[in-house]
């Protein structure tokens, strides 16, 4: 029997993967692995990435990486005024996403991933596949979150491990809307769901992930149930 290590921030793409690999890939067993680095969003994302835990009724686990937060100048972690994002400017949000990147915080993540897997390997003798919610960002997206970063990344599961560890990251060719389909199909609820970057409660609406979180829905023709404060 494998089991789903699913990375979670509690955001709309990761809690539609959790729910993916539960019950369209069955994985009977799953952990939800959240990770605190001090980020500005902690407290909703950790919220919200216990509900997805119970709803696929998933083992969760918390790891805390004060180191991350020491090494950043990302908006992600550090309180500055952030640009106001309209429709308009997600033609192109390379320049936008600089603000808001996490030096290496992806391969990090994995790496810990790993060696969770390997643990439960040794000690439970279960193998385990690691799961992301990276979806479609072209030629705007981080590095550390494409396609090919993801199948090194396996690769390295695979060969410089104990066990045999796959990266998979199931959305990986899907845009926010198709995200937001496939959630419906799968019965997520979406208001169970953060994805805002710079507050710990309530949907700014205008930081860069709100603003692809408000479109995916838009393009997707479903309701978007999320309560923003602009």
């Amino acid at each position: 029997m494998k089991q789903a290590i699913v990375i979670c921030s509690g955001g709309l793409d990761s809690v539609v993967t959790a729910h993916y690999a539960k019950n369209k890939l069955n994985y009977r067993k799953m952990i939800i692995l959240f990770f605190n680095y001090n980020q500005r969003a902690l407290k909703s994302e950790r919220k919200f990435s216990l509900k997805c835990a119970k709803d696929t009724k998933s083992e969760f686990l918390e790891f805390s990486i004060p180191e991350i937060y020491n090494l950043s100048h990302s908006l992600i972690n550090v309180k500055k005024e952030h640009s106001h994002i309209e429709r308009r400017d997600l033609k192109d949000t390379k320049k936008e996403s600089l603000k808001w990147y996490v030096p290496c915080r992806n391969l990090i993540f994995i790496s810990y991933a790993l060696a969770l897997a390997e643990s439960r390997l040794i000690r439970d003798k279960i193998s385990s596949d690691i799961f992301l919610g990276f979806k479609s960002e072209g030629s705007s997206g981080y590095p550390d979150a494409t396609g090919e970063f993801t199948d090194m990344m396996s690769k390295i599961g695979t060969t410089a491990c104990n066990g045999k560890f796959k990266v998979i990251v199931p959305m990986i060719k899907k845009d926010k809307e198709d995200i937001v389909l496939l959630g419906n199909k799968l019965n997520v609820h979406f208001k169970d769901t953060f994805s805002c970057y710079t507050s710990d409660n309530i949907h700014c609406g205008s930081c860069l992930a709100c603003m692809l979180r408000k479109e995916g829905f838009y393009w997707s023709g479903l309701p978007d149930p999320t309560v923003y404060s602009k």
